[in-house]
């Protein structure tokens, strides 16, 4: 069973005090997949990423991490994993080639050089190699620190938010890379709070929220959830509100209300809902349509509608914190 899994934890948990930051967490990613782990601030994930990568230890449950047991082999899980926290760690005086060869060294790595070399390529910083990283845009940042936690070829890459405050290029090439990587066989579990992104780039997505898993599946099983997401646009403002009562009885769900666009949206509790069906009701109710639709849930609305209020009030200690120790790759 283990050696289908790259990474499979069971009843992992870990506590602040008081606060239950992981409880109970059972997953299980496939060697070889992407899987993106989504939920509110506070919801887990960035413990759950320490845990699973020695950074912490857990209080309860049990974990294997490609093959190595997390608590009893530490130092084995260490050497098959690469970890890229949420903030780029690399050092800002010295250079793109410095900073990797600086890794390879640390990772005992034979011809650092070389390494160096192949991994500034293939993230597009050649030209760049021999700048000091302050000079850095905050894109080929991100692209150094996703360098770095390939300098050993891991076999489970873990990436915490790695897009964070990235610009749409930026996003883009990360994003390529991560591609490039699940074709090459590596295993890769992120964390992220951009929808678009788990969707896709993750074959299993798993929906974090108050400490535990309160989803999962792939994309398209998640959307499946939720049916699907109906829009009203009507023709003057003060129908809107007539407009959202016909989308409360039919989808079961609050309405949100855009004013700029005099349009009110929902998304559907009943898969068998229609469009016909949907005009009808609003025709009865004397509602003046310029548009109505219905569309496949975004993992957006999967994520609004499966998941609690963000969880601020546990205090997920992780989720805040200083994340200077994530790249203790060579402890």
């Amino acid at each position: 069973m283990t050696s289908t899994y790259a990474v499979l934890s069971e009843g992992l948990e870990k506590r602040f005090g008081e606060v239950r930051a992981v409880r109970g967490l059972d997953l299980a990613v496939a060697r070889g997949s992407v899987v993106g782990m989504l939920g509110p601030n506070g919801a887990g994930k960035t413990t759950a990423v320490r845990l699973l990568t020695t950074l912490l230890r857990p209080d309860a449950g049990s974990a294997r991490i490609a093959g190595h047991d997390l608590v009893r082999e530490p130092q084995a899980v260490r050497r098959a994993i690469g970890v890229t926290g949420q903030y780029a760690s690399v050092d800002g005086d010295l250079t793109g080639r410095q900073n990797l060869r600086l890794f390879a060294r640390l990772h005992r790595v034979r011809d650092t050089a070389a390494r160096s070399g192949e991994l500034l390529d293939r993230f597009g910083l050649t030209e760049a190699a021999d700048r000091p990283v302050s000079t850095y845009s905050g894109g080929m940042r991100r692209r150094l620190d996703l360098a770095a936690s390939l300098i050993r070829h891991p076999a489970v890459l873990f990436l915490d938010e790695p897009t964070t405050g990235l610009d749409p290029v930026s996003r883009n090439q990360i994003w390529d890379a991560v591609g490039a990587l699940k074709a090459e066989g590596t295993t890769v579990l992120l964390t992220t709070q951009y929808l678009e992104e788990a969707d896709r780039l993750a074959d299993q997505v798993v929906l974090m929220d108050r400490g535990r898993i309160a989803h999962s599946g792939s994309p398209p099983q998640l959307k499946a959830l939720i049916g699907s997401y109906a829009e009203v646009v009507v023709a003057h403002a003060d129908a809107m509100v007539a407009a959202a009562g016909v989308l409360d009885q039919l989808t079961g769900a609050e309405p949100s209300f855009d004013h700029d666009r005099q349009a009110v949206g929902a998304v559907s509790l009943d898969p068998t809902l229609t469009l016909p069906r949907l005009v009808r009701e609003l025709d009865a109710a004397g509602v003046p349509l310029l548009d109505a639709s219905l569309r496949p849930p975004t993992l957006d609305d999967v994520f609004l509608r499966l998941t609690e209020a963000p969880a601020t009030d546990l205090g997920d200690h992780s989720d805040h914190s200083d994340h200077s120790d994530v790249k203790e790759r060579a402890a």
